[in-house]
């Protein structure tokens, strides 16, 4: 019999719209935009309370530090490259201090994909005592013992949002393209309050 098909596994994902699979195709910086719907289905959820002060610390081109600010955010905005907005050259693992000072104030972001640990940890450093760190992960990202043992054993999320459809990252903030194809990978929204030690809870928005 002959073949009709001599992909790979790299070729599997690009049939399914699903190129960040291979490190390879990945942007250089891991600029991978998030559609500001993601932040409409978790502010309208009865279970999220919503921020007032908000870091936006891997802004990107603003597509969720906008629709925070939409939703009456005040929300400081960096990335460690400047793509026009916010405030470019931020090395936000550097930074040894938050932004606002005598407030209640909450990390919101989508971390590039190869420091999503990093990001997290160095958040829950940051923050004080009951202030959020809310952030864009892969839902795959429960999974994994040296995350376990690193991240999710001491400091379990109190909430995680997972979407029921499917939210669109895109590539370089290229959204029509994406929208061609669809998203193949599942996210949701893990929300972590300093301190808490709990059970980690889940809702569907």
């Amino acid at each position: 019999m002959s073949k009709d098909w001599n992909g790979g596994f790299n070729s599997v994902f690009k049939c399914l719209g699903a190129s960040s699979h291979t490190e390879k195709e990945r942007e250089p910086n891991d600029y991978y935009a998030t559609s500001p719907e993601a932040i409409d289905l978790l502010f309208e959820s009865n279970n999220f309370v919503r921020p007032r002060f908000v870091w936006e610390c891997a802004c990107g081109e603003g597509h969720l530090a906008k629709r925070l600010a939409d939703y009456g955010c005040n929300v400081y905005s960096s990335d460690l490259v400047d793509r026009g907005f916010g405030t470019g050259g931020v090395d936000f693992l550097k930074q040894v201090e938050m932004p606002f000072r005598n407030v209640e104030r909450c990390i919101i972001t989508n971390p590039p994909y190869k420091y999503a640990m990093e990001f997290i940890l160095h958040a829950l450093a940051l923050l004080e005592n009951g202030e959020r760190a809310v952030f864009f992960l892969k839902t795959s990202a429960l999974e994994g013992k040296k995350r376990y043992e690193r991240l999710f054993k001491s400091f379990p999320p109190k909430m995680i949002y997972q979407f029921k459809g499917r939210v669109i990252c895109a590539k370089n903030g290229d959204f029509e393209s994406m929208k061609k194809v669809g998203s193949a990978v599942s996210y949701a929204w893990f929300e972590w309050v300093k301190g808490y030690n709990g059970v980690t809870n889940i809702c569907w928005i």
